[in-house]
């Protein structure tokens, strides 16, 4: 499976983006899947994941009421929806699929990984 990421870009701080993973290939619409972030200098941190189902949805403390993971799975396509941005949450925006069908926080179990999508919030 391929994972394309996209829909980065620069925003002021309190804007808006979506950002859109699509996958292709086969599907993976029993897969949990996930986003991930890395700022520059900075070590690879989880944001936020959803099972295969659309449930056991769970944000990092950090974007929690201000990003929203969702999917579609008749698209083969994920989303993140992210409001109220900041400067800290610059970072490169990479999807990912799990190998079970309930994505957790933790890299590990993620065995698909997108290229990741640029997203900038200036002050």
């Amino acid at each position: 499976v391929q994972l394309q990421a996209s829909g980065g870009g620069l925003v002021q701080t309190g804007g808006s983006l979506r950002l859109s993973c699509a996958a292709s290939g086969r599907t993976v619409s029993n897969n949990g899947m996930g986003w991930f972030r890395q700022a520059p200098g900075k070590e690879r941190e989880f944001v936020a994941a959803i099972a295969w189902n659309g449930g056991n949805i769970i944000y990092a403390d950090s974007v929690k009421g201000r990003f929203t993971i969702s999917r579609d799975r008749l698209k083969n396509t994920i989303y993140l929806q992210m409001n109220s941005l900041k400067a800290e949450d610059t970072a490169i925006y990479y999807c990912a699929a799990s190998r079970y069908a309930v994505a957790g926080s933790q890299a590990g179990p993620y065995n698909k990984w997108g290229q990741g999508t640029l997203v900038t919030v200036s002050s």
